[in-house]
């Protein structure tokens, strides 16, 4: 059960946060929330897909680790392989939590992260360079999902995402299934007009667009790492 505390030199002097990656420390997750100012480097490895709330009408991003829930293919030998680790997942333990005077850092001591590891302090009170670099990835993530609204409006407003059911067949001869996703309509984008295509370059959204579709590229080898675990048991 999550036990959440605002982060502070004085009661957290002593926190370790661990630096490995495995299951066991909470990394077993099939997808994450990824922003679209981190598509460019999300793309460079991973499928980008979106998901849609069908209770509130919203849509995320995700950058897609495997095919079934509790799997990521990325984790190899206590480490992530992969050039970029998603905001989302490199923040962790730390989280934005709110008060009165704004947003502020918090952290889950119930973590498996939290352990031996880095400090996140040093003996003056500081912020370790290890905290300092995470506060900067927290910040951006957090930045980044509240602007994110107009960019999803966009693609809803030149009806950009289609949905997507996608059957991967498997070297065992079992078939693995994404449902319930979107991806981006390369038709309807190749149909828009140019004034529209100039609105969404204006307006930032043009960029992160070619990137989620760039990102298709990955899945071929996300596959192939699929099969690799299979092949080892």
């Amino acid at each position: 059960m999550p036990d959440h505390a605002i982060l502070t030199a004085a009661t957290h002097a002593g926190t370790r946060i661990r630096r490995e990656r495995s299951a066991a420390l909470g990394d077993a997750q099939m997808s994450c929330l990824i922003v679209p100012d981190e598509f460019r480097r999300v793309q460079h490895d991973y499928l980008i897909l979106f998901r849609r709330n069908l209770a509130d009408g919203s849509t995320l991003a995700l950058a897609m680790f495997g095919f079934e829930n509790d799997e990521n293919l990325y984790l190899a030998d206590g480490r992530w392989d992969a050039r970029y680790v998603p905001l989302a997942m490199a923040i962790q333990p730390l989280l934005i939590g709110a008060s009165a005077q704004g947003p502020q850092v918090h952290i889950d001591m119930a973590s498996p992260r939290i352990g031996d590891g880095d400090l996140l302090f040093d003996a003056d009170g500081q912020p370790s360079p290890r905290l300092a670099a995470m506060i900067e990835q927290l910040g951006a993530l957090d930045a980044g999902y509240r602007e994110s609204a107009g960019f999803f409006a966009a693609l809803d407003r030149h009806e950009l995402l289609e949905p997507l059911t996608l059957e991967v067949p498997l070297d065992d001869g079992s078939i693995n299934r994404l449902v319930g996703f979107h991806v981006i309509d390369e038709d309807r984008l190749r149909g828009l007009s140019g004034s529209a295509l100039d609105d969404l370059h204006r307006d930032g959204h043009l960029l992160p667009i070619f990137m989620a579709l760039a990102s298709q590229g990955n899945l071929p080898a996300l596959i192939a790492r699929k099969n690799a675990t299979l092949a080892h048991g």
